[in-house]
């Protein structure tokens, strides 16, 4: 049965109108990007399948172009259509970031970074650069390395940072592979960057590590 045969309080385009997406599951939510189906499959059945076969939701989203378009039913279109979505929320929290407001919660910023680094089949090295009232100026991917390494070098940390005038930054790294526990590499890592930028006057307030959809903070465990 095609889903605009479905009893209209059990559709889920009706139903995320009428109680709010929040009421609606990552199938149907799923459904409702897919709009069709495909021969034998309406669209929830076909996102059911989608996310059993990705094994969940995040590895979905991340999922490479080969493995998505390899999907029946999902093409390049529809890639080029996830893909848009998620830089376009991206995007909105960055909007957000930079309205004014001071960063003042991790929640925004944890946010962003999980769209920017989880799922990553790299490591990747960020730095947002903050303002006196610690409000975002940019964020950008200074370095980037392999599924398990990134060279990160404090002095060119040091000259971004001066080149936007910053007075404050957030660092943050992905770990493709493993845990968001930092290795003993990364403690030493932000000792260096603490002690390189404390030189010219900017302090460092965080350094997170993202692993997936966890999020690990320095500054939320003493260990900055």
């Amino acid at each position: 049965m095609a889903i605009s045969d479905w009893p209209e309080q059990l559709r889920p385009r009706e139903r995320l109108l009428k109680a709010g997406p929040h009421a609606l599951s990552d199938a149907e939510l799923l459904a409702i990007f897919l709009r069709v189906g495909i021969p034998g499959k309406d669209a929830v059945a076909l996102a059911t399948d989608l996310l059993g076969r990705f094994g969940s939701l995040r590895a979905l989203i991340h999922a490479s172009r080969a493995d998505f378009t390899a999907v029946p039913g999902l093409g390049a279109a529809k890639y080029a259509q996830l893909q848009a979505v998620i830089e376009l929320a991206r995007r909105a929290i960055a909007e957000e970031m930079t309205a004014g407001a001071e960063l003042s919660s991790p929640h925004a910023v944890k946010d962003f970074l999980r769209l920017s680094l989880a799922g990553q089949p790299y490591e990747s090295f960020h730095v947002l650069f903050l303002d006196v009232k610690n409000r975002l100026i940019e964020a950008c991917e200074l370095f980037r390395g392999t599924l398990t390494h990134t060279s990160v070098y404090p002095r060119e940390v040091v000259r971004e940072a001066l080149a936007r005038n910053a007075a404050a930054v957030m660092l943050a790294h992905n770990h493709p592979s493993g845990s968001p526990a930092p290795s003993e590499s990364d403690v030493l890592l932000t000792r260096a960057l603490v002690q390189a930028l404390a030189l010219v006057d900017i302090r460092i307030l965080d350094h997170f590590v993202v692993a997936g959809h966890q999020v690990h903070s320095f500054a939320e465990h003493g260990q900055i």
